[in-house]
């Protein structure tokens, strides 16, 4: 089952909850930076156990100590409730000292 394309007005109300984040056409992005190279090769790894523990998978692009995470549900075509679920754990383990799990 496809999961549903959230409205204008419920993707606003989820925004405000994640006020790092940037809407970028039907995606959610945040722009990370880290300390070192393989820092954020780390933050890659912990954020891959978060989105295959939802079935969920962002884009990842990695660059030079920094990594842009990307969130679509592309089988629905646009932002569903499943990337703000990954994106609020995403912050939630960015926030923790230990990073994303």
């Amino acid at each position: 089952m496809k999961p549903e394309l959230l409205s204008e007005s419920a993707i606003q109300q989820q925004m405000a909850a994640l006020p790092a984040w940037q809407l970028e056409g039907k995606e959610l992005v945040k722009e990370f930076r880290f300390a070192s190279y393989l820092a954020g090769i780390d933050f890659v790894r912990r954020v891959a156990v978060l989105a295959e523990a939802l079935n969920h998978h962002p884009d990842l692009l990695v660059g030079w100590r920094k990594v842009t995470v990307r969130l679509s549900t592309h089988s629905a075509g646009g932002l569903t409730r499943l990337d703000f679920e990954l994106a609020g754990q995403i912050a939630q383990a960015e926030a923790s000292p230990a990073g994303p799990a």
